[in-house]
């Protein structure tokens, strides 16, 4: 199958790789002309060091390449998927399938990134959500790696997972969207949280307590929005918060690790060199929860550290002295 992929940064870029592998002809589409010439010229991702490009992988920069693709790729950061889903939308071919692979909520709309393509593309294409616990650096280099498909279309799900799957790259099917994109966005905001906390020196049992009620809190809003609670038990939810939260390949642990130790939020962004999607992540979940009333404390410290400069060390304080909870929350009712 003829396949674009919009946004040639490391994901977008492994992704290609995978497609490449497994037989279709894939064009990598770059925002810049320059950003295209330096892939073509040196042969690898500066994101993907040590990865080599093999010729067979075309490079552009003109959006026109997804004429004809019967299947077209989303791999921009999550706050240029709308502006660029809405510029190849009147050049797709009609029934070609869109994949969205970013993680992230729209920061306007608080919109997942499937609803907002959808909204530029209107009902003619089925929208895939690829997600899970995959850095590109792996990917790149033939590790092993499980994602999950999601789409309200079946048929849509499953023609995902024949185009990416190989023996390196397994992918499983799903109907449930809003869980898998909620999981994938809100992970980044709890993979802060252990970079702050790690930042800080604390140990092992913080990080863990983190992570678990985390995924308590992402699961809780995402139930409310209407996806399942088994989900977040699933690649998308506890999958890949293990992966954002232990590795040094993630953008959000490595910015957390700054800001505990000190340097200012804006700085430790800035010093990443990359989008950190959990930056965004945290004020958007933060409207969410607010939105369908639900209670996310971590998600609100998070967002007190971020944006309103708040010592992280009292804020672990104040999570640590909530008023008591039940751990389950219908337990004794």
């Amino acid at each position: 199958m003829k396949i674009a992929v919009l946004g040639s940064g490391g994901w977008g870029t492994a992704l290609a790789l995978v497609l490449l592998e497994n037989g279709h002809d894939v064009t990598l589409w770059s925002y810049t002309a320059e950003e295209s010439a330096v892939l073509r010229e040196t042969g690898e991702n500066p994101m993907l060091k040590g990865v080599p490009l093999p010729k067979e992988l075309k490079l552009t920069s003109d959006l026109e390449c997804v004429k004809g693709c019967g299947a077209v790729v989303l791999a921009t950061p999550s706050f240029a998927v709308r502006t660029t889903a809405r510029a190849a939308a009147p050049l797709l071919d009609p029934g070609a399938v869109l994949v969205s692979v970013s993680k992230g909520i729209e920061k306007d709309t608080s919109l997942t990134l499937t609803d907002a393509i959808e909204q530029e593309v209107g009902d003619a294409h089925a929208i895939v959500a690829l997600s899970g616990p995959s850095h590109a650096e792996e990917v790149g280099r033939h590790i092993p790696t499980v994602v999950v498909s999601a789409s309200k279309d079946r048929s849509a799900a499953e023609q995902v997972q024949d185009l990416f799957m190989n023996e390196r790259f397994r992918v499983y099917a799903s109907d449930d969207v809003v869980g898998v994109e909620l999981g994938a966005a809100l992970k980044n905001v709890i993979a802060l949280c252990a970079g702050i906390s790690d930042g800080m020196g604390y140990g092992d049992n913080t990080k863990a307590a983190l992570m678990t009620r985390g995924l308590t809190e992402i699961a809780r809003l995402g139930v409310a929005m209407g996806g399942r609670r088994e989900t977040f038990a699933g690649l998308s939810g506890v999958g890949d918060l293990i992966v954002t939260c232990t590795s040094m390949h993630s953008r959000n642990r490595r910015c957390g690790i700054l800001i505990g130790k000190g340097t200012p939020t804006d700085q430790a962004v800035k010093e990443i060199g990359a989008v950190v999607e959990g930056y965004y992540a945290a004020a958007n979940a933060r409207t969410l929860a607010q939105k369908v009333g639900v209670e996310m404390p971590i998600t609100e410290a998070a967002y007190q550290v971020l944006y309103e400069g708040k010592d992280p060390h009292g804020v672990i304080l104040d999570l640590m002295t909530r008023e008591r909870k039940h751990e389950l929350e219908d337990s004794w009712v």
